[in-house]
């Protein structure tokens, strides 16, 4: 159906989330997996959002940059999972468009914090690495508050706008969601209005909110792998590369399924592997995290 024939059709309330399928014998299993996943992911980034506060020692900006991380990944779990694991226990995957958007708000604002938190994370390996002797004044206490507010307050406004033009769309069926959480390109394809301002706005709000800090991340690790290959010493090599190693690990896993998933054509192997590398960024990156910071 057309996006310009919906005048006479019944906006529907509901959507159905139609998950990783119809498929009754794996549901007990896939909720015993999911739930020990999330149990983990919680109590993990609360172990070390406490270890950061209680530790004197570790009151310096990279542990309160990953306690915001921590913070974070567990804001995201707990978007998603909770949602799912209710469904696959009772069998109701419907959830009410508001809802979704609702669910849609804090996925997206969260997606765009981490992008934001992972390069100012990078910019103070950057200045650690390479400006060593200037660290201390640069990464002072009220410049990494500035830095991680503007993080959380920057992304959580910016998502408003996508999610109040995505109120104002129309869906008049089909309801089906093929994911197992409510995502912005599945939602979009669903609506019978016209979707062509959303989709502007959904690119160029992508471009200035994603790009800019992917750049920086990666200009940042330019700069500090250039600077690890000048030292003299392999134990000086060692010792600096294993201050940055554990946040680029995050870095590649997070935006390598993020290029996936949302910028690489869509061929059909990708369609099918979807939901795969989504899992990758919304489940397995917040479960990863405190164990890659932890080596």
């Amino acid at each position: 159906m057309a996006n310009t024939e919906w005048g006479n059709q019944t906006s529907i309330t509901e959507f159905i989330l139609l998950g990783f399928g119809n498929h009754p014998e794996l549901q007990i299993l896939l909720f015993l997996l999911f739930l020990m996943i999330y149990i983990v992911t919680v109590a993990g980034n609360i172990l070390i959002m406490a270890l950061v506060v209680a530790d004197q020692h570790l009151h310096t900006p990279m542990y309160f940059f990953l306690g915001n991380l921590s913070w974070l990944e567990t804001c995201y779990s707990s978007t998603i999972l909770p949602r799912m694991l209710a469904s696959l226990l009772t069998g109701d995957r419907t959830i009410s468009v508001t809802g979704c958007l609702v669910q849609l708000y804090f996925f997206g604002s969260l997606v765009d914090t981490e992008c934001y938190l992972l390069a100012v994370m990078s910019y103070d390996r950057y200045l650690a690495i390479c400006k060593p002797l200037h660290y201390g004044t640069h990464m002072n206490n009220r410049f990494c508050f500035q830095l991680a507010a503007g993080s959380w307050i920057s992304a959580f406004l910016a998502v408003i706008i996508v999610i109040f033009l995505m109120s104002e769309l129309i869906f008049c069926g089909p309801n089906e969601i093929d994911h197992f959480f409510c995502d912005l390109t599945p939602m979009i394809k669903l609506s019978c209005s016209d979707t062509h301002k959303m989709e502007l706005v959904t690119f160029w709000g992508s471009v200035l909110f994603t790009l800019p800090p992917f750049l920086l991340t990666m200009t940042s690790y330019v700069y500090i792998i250039t600077a690890i290959l000048r030292i003299p010493s392999t134990v000086g090599k060692q010792k600096a590369f294993s201050i940055c190693s554990s946040h680029l690990i995050v870095v590649t896993i997070f935006y390598g399924t993020l290029i996936i998933v949302y910028i690489l054509p869509k061929t059909e192997m990708l369609r099918e592997l979807n939901k795969v590398f989504s899992l990758c960024y919304t489940v397995l990156t917040p479960l990863l995290n405190p164990l890659i910071y932890s080596l």
